[in-house]
C-alpha cells in the first residue's frame, strides 16, 4: 500500500498549478473479522479498504475531500483528478482562514512493525477452546492498518502496525454475563488463558444470588476496563487546549490549582501506541506529552489550529485534541492484594453508559454493568444488581484514591466504525473510597 500511496502523492505533486499546495492523509486496512456466538464461528469475513483525504491550499485558502481508492492506477488517478477540479471550484470561493497551520518544513518517516499476529487459525482455535462449554459471545478483528502523509513541500511519511482485539462476553442468563477483551501487537497464550480463566471464576460467582446495595458511598476496585470508561470520558475535553482556553475543559479548576492525588500521572503516550507517528498537517509526534504529573497539571493537547488561534506551540494532537495513546502510571499495589485491599466493598469490572452530570465540577455518572461483586473481608460474596453512580474526577483520582495497581493493561479501542480504530490506553485498576452510588 505504501508504494500505491507513493505513486497518488506523485500523481498529485505533478498536477499543480500555480501556488497550489495539498496535503495529503492516506488510510487503509486488511482486516479479519470474525463474530461468534453460542462459541461457535457465525459470520467470518475480510476487510480490505483504502481512502484518501486531500486538502488543496493557496496561502490561507484551503478546502478537502476525501476519496476511496481501489489499487487501479487509473481509476485512482482519475479520481484524484476530479477531486482536484473541484476543489478548485470551491477554493475560489473560499475565505482566507487566519488559523490555517501546516507543516513547512519536510519531516519524513517511516514506521513498519513487526508482524507478530499469530495465524487466523491459530487465534481461532485458542478462542474456541476458551469458549467450550460456555456461551460464547464476541467479535476478533485482526491485521495490518496502514496511515501515510505526503505534502507538496517534498514530505512522505508512513506508518504501519499489526494489532487484533478480542471483545467477548461469557453470558449465564437473562442480563448476567462477564465481559472481558484481549487486544495488542502480540498475542500471549498465556495472558489470553488468564484473562479467560479470570471471567469464567466471574461467571461462577455471577450465578449466585444478587445483592443489592442501599444509596451512599462504598470502598470500590476500578478494574482497568471500568477506569478506561472513567479516562475516556475525562478525555472528551479534558486535555485539549482550545477547551482550556475558552472555559469548557471539565479540568478547569486544575488550571485554576486543584489537584488530584499525587498517585496521578497521565501521559499521552505515542511512543509506546498504535496511532502514527504524524497527524494530519504533517507535524511528527513527539514520543510523549505529560498532562498531569503528580496530580497537577502539565500541559495540553494542542493541535495546529488552536495553537494558531491561541498562540502556543503544537505538539502532535489531532483536530479534536483528543488523546490517542493515553498512559497512566501505575501504583504499588499487587494483583494478588487487590480484594484484600479492597476488604469490603464493591468490585466493579465494568462501568457504562458515563456522561457528565455536573461539566464545571468534573463530575461523571453511569452505570455498573457485567461482572460488579460485593466483596467482604477479601472475598467475593454475591454478584451486585445493576446500579447509578455519580462523582466526581477530582474525589475518585483526588484524595479518595487509595491504591493503583502496579501492573497495568492495554487497552485497545474495538471501535469498527468506518475503520479500525488506532486509539489505545495503557492504566491500572485503582481502589477508591468512598465511591458514591446514587440508586
Amino acid at each position: 500500500m505504501q508504494d500505491q500511496f507513493n505513486a497518488l502523492a506523485d500523481a498529485v505533486t505533478a498536477r499543480l498549478k500555480g501556488d497550489e499546495g495539498f496535503l495529503l492523509n492516506f488510510g487503509g486496512e486488511t482486516s479479519q473479522f470474525v463474530r461468534f456466538n453460542h462459541a461457535a464461528v457465525r459470520q467470518p469475513g475480510t476487510v480490505e479498504q483504502s481512502y484518501l483525504s486531500l486538502e488543496l491550499f493557496r496561502g490561507k485558502r484551503h478546502a478537502a475531500t476525501s476519496i476511496t481508492v481501489v489499487g487501479m492506477p487509473a481509476e485512482d488517478i482519475a479520481r484524484v483528478d476530479a477531486a482536484l477540479t473541484a476543489l478548485r471550484d470551491v477554493l475560489a470561493d473560499t475565505p482566507e482562514d487566519p488559523h490555517f497551520l501546516i507543516n513547512t518544513v519536510p519531516q519524513s518517516t517511516t514506521r513498519d512493525l513487526p508482524h507478530a499476529l499469530p495465524t487466523a487459525d491459530d487465534a481461532l482455535s485458542a478462542i474456541l477452546d476458551a469458549g467450550a462449554g460456555e456461551d460464547l459471545v464476541g467479535f476478533y478483528a485482526a491485521g495490518p492498518i496502514h496511515a501515510g502523509f505526503a505534502n507538496s513541500f517534498g514530505q512522505r511519511n508512513w506508518d504501519t502496525v499489526h494489532s487484533f482485539c478480542f471483545d467477548a462476553c461469557f453470558y449465564l442468563q437473562a442480563d448476567k454475563a462477564v465481559k472481558f477483551d484481549y487486544g495488542g501487537t502480540h498475542w500471549d497464550g498465556r495472558a489470553f488463558t488468564a484473562k479467560v480463566e479470570a471471567a469464567k471464576m466471574h461467571l461462577h460467582a455471577l450465578a449466585r444470588p444478587a445483592h443489592t446495595l442501599a444509596p451512599g458511598g462504598y470502598r470500590v476496585y476500578l478494574a482497568p476496563a471500568a477506569m478506561e470508561e472513567v479516562l475516556g470520558m475525562l478525555s472528551w475535553g479534558g486535555f485539549g487546549l482550545a477547551d482550556h482556553k475558552t472555559g469548557t475543559t471539565p479540568l478547569l479548576r486544575m488550571r485554576e490549582g486543584a489537584t488530584l492525588s499525587p498517585m496521578v500521572t497521565l501521559t499521552e503516550n505515542f511512543a509506546d501506541g498504535l496511532a502514527p507517528q504524524f497527524q494530519g498537517e504533517g507535524f511528527v509526534r513527539p514520543d510523549a506529552v505529560t498532562l498531569i504529573r503528580n496530580g497537577r497539571y502539565v500541559d495540553c493537547l494542542a493541535a495546529p489550529r488552536s495553537a494558531a488561534e491561541f498562540d502556543a506551540p503544537q505538539n502532535g494532537a489531532e483536530g479534536g485534541e483528543f488523546p490517542l495513546a493515553l498512559d497512566m502510571a501505575g501504583g504499588a499495589l499487587a494483583e494478588a492484594d487487590i480484594l484484600r485491599t479492597l476488604g469490603t466493598g464493591v468490585y466493579v469490572g465494568n462501568l457504562w453508559y458515563l456522561n457528565y452530570s455536573d461539566r464545571n465540577a468534573c463530575r461523571m455518572t453511569g452505570m455498573t454493568r457485567f461482572a460488579t461483586f460485593w466483596v467482604e473481608n477479601g472475598e467475593i460474596v454475591a454478584p451486585m444488581n445493576v446500579m447509578r453512580f455519580d462523582d466526581s474526577a477530582y474525589r475518585m483520582l483526588g484524595d479518595n484514591l487509595v491504591a493503583l495497581t502496579a501492573a497495568r493493561e492495554p487497552r485497545l479501542a474495538t471501535d469498527t466504525y468506518g475503520a479500525r480504530s488506532r486509539r489505545s490506553m495503557t492504566l491500572p485498576g485503582a481502589v477508591i473510597d468512598d465511591f458514591r452510588l446514587t440508586l
